[in-house]
């Protein structure tokens, strides 16, 4: 799926439906709200305002206890975290959830952290159109002179 969401199949679900899913699907490896467990953290915000790696984090860190790259703090597009559970989750049955399964767990990944509204429904529509935190921290890859990606 590209950012623009090009790609993105018919489907659609809610963070109410994606509680459900996660529950059955998730939680047993990234912990009951997203806290982490066997499999990393996948809910927390912070740092919100500056980038989770590189020189930006190593200053905001200034010598605190290191924070988890998080949906909330380091993925740059949605649509990229619904490419992402749609194609390598769960992690014994790959590729097994339906789009609205996917949209579903997707929408309460990011209402859990606090990018979208609990009541946000997610579709090829408005998935592309979430403005993730970290998004400005990453650049477009603008590179010219070799084969076109498509």
């Amino acid at each position: 799926m590209r950012p623009d969401g090009a790609g993105l199949p018919p489907g659609q679900g809610d963070a109410r439906q994606g509680g459900d899913v996660y529950a059955r699907h998730c939680a047993v490896c990234h912990g009951v709200k997203g806290e982490g467990g066997p499999s990393d953290v996948l809910v927390g915000a912070e740092p919100r305002g500056t980038a989770p790696f590189g020189p930006e984090y190593e200053r905001w860190r200034s010598g605190r206890a290191d924070v988890p790259f998080t949906i909330g703090n380091y993925w740059p597009y949605a649509t990229t975290l619904f490419d992402y559970v749609r194609r390598a989750m769960p992690l014994g049955a790959p590729g097994s959830l339906t789009a609205d399964e996917t949209y579903a767990v997707v929408a309460w990944l990011l209402a859990q952290n606090q990018i979208v509204p609990e009541a946000a429904v997610m579709n090829a529509e408005t998935l592309p159109k979430v403005v993730m935190p970290a998004r400005k921290m990453f650049r477009p890859d603008d590179r010219r002179g070799g084969r076109t990606v498509k």
